[in-house]
């Protein structure tokens, strides 16, 4: 087994400005006194684009989390808001809904677990394309849903 050499304590710390986002890349180049071709090199270096992955990887988890525990807070929004007084609004919520419930669908791994980033989905959800016919006869089943609870 080889043994990779960790990585400098500057190294993290330019990655940790990276994924702060308060500062453009040349800003941190600079704040770390740290050359454009030395940057570069370790840009080219698989330890520190290894750390940089698994960051990646750690922070899009981190917005499924996020976006995981507010589904059913959106979800019920978007249920709200199909109030037939605005039909408009209410046809686009209904649109939201059956969007959110097809990219569920299709986003979700033969395993049940939904997909990660740089998973691809063999299909797209085609409710873009939904008539307003058909929008109206959703809002009218989730008007009546709504009233029956």
């Amino acid at each position: 087994m080889t043994k990779t050499k960790p990585l400098s304590a500057k190294q993290l710390a330019v990655i940790d400005d990276l994924f702060e986002g308060g500062l453009e890349e040349q800003e941190i180049l600079e704040k770390h006194n740290l050359s454009r071709k030395l940057y570069n090199k370790w840009l080219a270096d698989e330890v520190f684009n290894g750390h940089i992955d698994r960051l990646m990887v750690w922070e899009y988890r981190r917005s499924e989390f996020m976006l995981a525990h507010y589904a059913r807070v959106a979800a019920s929004n978007l249920v709200r808001i199909t109030d037939p007084k605005q039909p408009e609004a209410a046809r686009k919520a209904c649109i939201d809904i059956i969007t959110m419930r097809a990219n569920l669908l299709t986003s979700t791994r033969s395993s049940g677990t939904p997909a990660l980033p740089g998973d691809n989905p063999t299909s797209q959800p085609e409710s873009q394309n939904l008539s307003p016919e058909t929008a109206g006869k959703i809002l009218a089943v989730l008007a009546e849903e709504k009233e029956a609870s």
